[in-house]
């Protein structure tokens, strides 16, 4: 598909590309130590890099270029994009009022996308040569895929035929809504925390809202914007085979990233594997995967990756071509904490701002499924946000809470 791109015009008038925000609410910065969004500039990404460079035999040139990258990060100003890149018009307009300042000192939204594209570039994926097109991330994505954890969950859907459908519905949303709790850039930060050593806890739950905007009418189309691959992305996959096979969707339209991003984030080599990965298993998860692979080669599963998925900017900024792909859906359920952030906007909101509020600009109903990792959060009760606030944890950004929030 020809991506649609926005917030490329040399027009000044209004807000800056990446710039639309609401009065009232701060865009979040990485500029004050010791806040979550200062330690994924100043300690994640960091940390990525040397994991990037330990994981491939690369040369001089991308080992120089991983060190100028690391360097830019920690102790220089925000670079454009060489003048060779194929997408350096577009980051231009989009970087303008960013260059030249500390990678703290803009957005953080725009900062962590940016530094994906420039990792991207460091290694040579979007260079003609041997590493174009190489994965940065692959090796962790492979060593999770083939993890005996995900034999393990696997196995376990050996039970699923025997609940009541009702039952299976809700357990596979839970599954697909905690299983980016594997999300491996989240981990690189936070260690190996497993579902035994975390709570598990909805600060908000739509369900019963998302599964009524699912039943009404005749099965159309839903649309999935997807996050994590790997142990997120099958419990996605068995969710959305669940939704072909009992009437709550005609067809799905899966959503993923155009190029790696975000460490773990899903594209369509990551949809593949995962269908290989069900395809192999016995049992229920083969037969799954099987039905999927067959969903997908009757267009009934139809996987789209546009080049906005991997802007810079809040939903509200997509471009006319995504917005009359997504309003065509009788449902879009947007998965994981990124996602959460472009759809809502990457600001600091009065927790009980409702959802339905900042979500009015979306081209049609939407629900969202959230493990929290990051400061972000709307559509809280003010009692919820009491019992929150005074439990002295770091319930925003641990991975230890979650939700369900759904605008019809």
């Amino acid at each position: 598909m020809t991506a649609k791109t926005s917030g490329a015009s040399d027009d000044h008038d209004g807000p800056m590309p990446g710039q639309i925000h609401r009065p009232g609410a701060p865009v979040i910065l990485s500029n004050k130590p010791g806040t979550f969004a200062w330690s994924v500039l100043a300690k994640r990404h960091p940390a990525l890099v040397q994991q990037v460079r330990d994981a491939f035999p690369y040369g001089p040139r991308q080992q120089q270029a991983l060190d100028t990258l690391q360097d830019e990060i920690i102790n220089g100003v925000v670079e454009p994009l060489d003048a060779s890149a194929h997408d350096r018009e577009v980051w231009s307009a989009w970087g303008r009022e960013h260059f030249g300042r500390s990678w703290f000192d803009v957005p953080f939204l725009w900062a962590e996308s940016y530094f994906y594209r420039k990792l991207l570039a460091a290694t040579g994926y979007f260079e003609s040569g041997p590493w174009q097109g190489v994965d940065v991330f692959g090796p962790f994505k492979q060593a999770e895929l083939r993890s005996a954890s995900v034999d393990e969950e696997l196995r376990a859907l050996d039970a699923l035929p025997s609940r009541p459908p009702g039952n299976q519905a809700e357990t596979l949303l839970q599954s697909s809504l905690w299983g980016n709790r594997a999300d491996l850039g989240f981990r690189l930060s936070a260690g190996h925390a497993t579902h035994s050593d975390t709570a598990t806890k909805l600060v908000a739950d739509d369900s019963s809202l998302l599964w009524s905007l699912l039943a009404a009418g005749e099965p159309a189309t839903v649309g999935v914007v997807a996050d994590n691959a790997g142990r997120e992305l099958i419990p996605d996959l068995i969710l959305i085979d669940h939704l072909l096979q009992n009437g709550y969707a005609a067809d799905v339209v899966l959503h993923v990233k155009p190029y790696p991003y975000y460490v773990s984030d899903a594209n369509m080599a990551d949809v593949i594997d995962c269908l290989r990965r069900l395809v192999e298993a016995p049992g229920p998860a083969g037969d799954i995967g099987k039905r999927l692979w067959a969903a997908m080669g009757s267009g009934r599963l139809d996987v789209r990756a546009h080049a906005f998925f991997c802007a810079p900017l809040p939903f509200e900024e997509m471009p006319e071509d995504l917005r009359a792909e997504l309003g065509a859906s009788s449902l879009t359920i947007v998965k994981g904490d990124l996602n959460y952030r472009r759809l809502v906007g990457d600001q600091l909101w009065d927790p009980t701002t409702p959802f339905t509020d900042v979500t009015a600009y979306f081209p049609g109903p939407v629900a969202a499924l959230r493990t929290l990792k990051s400061d972000v959060i709307v559509g809280l009760s003010n009692q919820t946000l009491t019992t929150l606030d005074a439990s002295a944890k770091a319930w925003r950004t641990s991975g230890t809470h979650a939700l369900v929030q759904a605008r019809p």
